[in-house]
């Protein structure tokens, strides 16, 4: 639901920056360009209020969603109870994640994946030792499945505070590179910040404590505006690319035997291991797209655009490729650390065509939904996964109904179902890329027509 805040931001920075220029690599922030400041900045504290009125209605809402999503009255109370409070705890978290999903976004759309990459790392290792700490604790809110949860918050109000830090502090190596102009940058100090733009870009002009200041929301209200048009389309997406995990899982939680209910949550948490290898390029194509998009209407734009969407696409198809293979391979084996029933196993078994097929397709997927968004062709994405929210569904409790009535319906059906719903968003988000390149290259035509006949 918080997803718009991600995806607006990568499409704005990457406009800035095309807008502004190239990143200068300034960690004083001297030249710094003010559209991507600007942006950089509402959007950071744009993100703290979002955050804070999602983790409200999640901790809120926490007991009536999660009995609608278990759909299961016979259900332990203990079993409820310890997963209501895990919700409950990592709302309070929604803030930082939140920001820090909006700051990692912004760091995408300067082209600068090493940020993100060591802060939350350094978040990573906060996780695990809060783990160690307290899931072994006997209290029910601060050990167990609470423990995780607070391990996790405090992990992601970490690595808020060091995004803080990170954009707002320049390098130590920079302290020493004198500039002999204010408007001149000195080659020494490109080279040492050239992997990580985003390091000290506040430095010149924010404190740590000044960038989350909501109350200075009313002076941006021209650079808001540009975020409202993402809010309905890409929730729309998110919502309809989520319902279809919710449903499933709805499925093998009511209608399905236990060997199978324990052998999709195998196969689902193997799948989330490996999602996030083609996921990212959704993200890779929405901090590319949108500066070449953002380009002067002409010839070269045009060419820009179809070689970046034809790379891409091999990108897409290599990834599925290599994970497939790994799925193939690799499943059979994982699911032996997970348990040693055979019955089980043989089920995990059955659902690897389907999360093959569903991954395989993903890159492909991903790649065409990242040019899309970067293209800002939002309609068609609200409209395709406002569809799919009732579609993906309703074929979903189709098996329900069918289990229930006494049909085998195995995890094979189920991700099966799902791997069908995977090839035919790729086809049409491919499809859409196509026609729009063709309409691209069709109005350079009817330009240089024009310019040619003009006297």
């Amino acid at each position: 639901l918080v997803a718009f805040m991600y995806t607006a931001t990568t499409n704005l920075i990457a406009g800035a920056v095309e807008k502004d220029g190239a990143i200068k690599g300034t960690a004083a922030g001297v030249n710094a360009q003010p559209r991507t400041r600007k942006t950089l900045v509402t959007a950071l504290r744009l993100a703290l209020v979002v955050g804070i009125t999602f983790g409200a209605v999640l901790g809120t809402a926490a007991p009536f969603l999660l009995s609608k999503l278990i759909g299961n009255a016979s259900l332990d109370p203990a079993v409820f109870q310890a997963a209501l409070r895990y919700v409950q705890i990592r709302s309070l978290g929604m803030p930082a994640a939140v920001v820090i999903g909006t700051a990692q976004s912004a760091c995408l759309g300067m082209k600068d994946v090493k940020s993100p990459l060591y802060v939350l790392a350094a978040a990573a290792g906060i996780n695990l030792i809060g783990d160690m700490l307290l899931v072994r604790n006997a209290s029910p809110w601060l050990g167990g499945a609470a423990g995780a949860a607070w391990a996790t918050v405090l992990s992601q109000y970490g690595a808020l505070l060091m995004f803080l830090k990170w954009l707002t502090v320049k390098g130590k190596k920079n302290d020493d590179v004198m500039v002999e102009d204010e408007m001149k940058i000195d080659p020494k100090m490109i080279e040492s910040n050239k992997d990580a733009p985003s390091k000290g870009f506040l430095s010149d002009s924010h404190k740590p404590t000044s960038i989350l200041n909501p109350l200075r929301l009313g002076k941006s209200k021209s650079t808001i505006q540009k975020f409202l048009p993402f809010v309905v389309p890409v929730t729309t997406t998110s919502i309809g690319r989520v319902s279809g995990f919710v449903t499933m899982s709805h499925v093998a939680s009511s209608a399905l035997g236990t060997c199978d209910m324990a052998a999709h949550q195998i196969a689902i948490s193997i799948f989330c291991c490996l999602a996030p290898i083609v996921d990212a390029l959704n993200q890779v194509a929405q901090s590319f797209v949108p500066g070449i998009f953002a380009r002067k209407k002409g010839r070269a734009r045009a060419v820009a655009l179809r070689k970046t969407s034809i790379n891409f696409a091999k990108v897409g198809a290599l990834f599925g490729f290599v994970i497939v293979a790994l799925v193939a391979m690799g499943v059979p084996e994982v699911s032996k650390f997970f348990t040693n029933d055979p019955v089980v196993i043989s089920r995990v078994k059955k659902a690897i065509p389907g999360i093959a097929v569903f991954l395989g397709f993903d890159g492909l997927m991903c790649i065409g939904e990242g040019t899309l968004l970067g293209q800002n062709d939002l309609k068609f994405l609200r409209n395709m996964y406002a569809s799919f929210f009732f579609i993906v569904p309703a074929f979903m409790l189709r098996l329900k109904r069918r289990a229930l009535s006494g049909v085998e319906v195995g995890i094979g059906s189920l991700w099966a179902t799902f791997s069908v719903y995977e090839v035919v968003r790729t086809i049409l988000w491919l499809g859409r890329v196509a026609w729009l390149q063709y309409k691209t290259e069709r109005e350079v035509d009817q330009m240089e027509a024009m310019e040619g006949a003009a006297p």
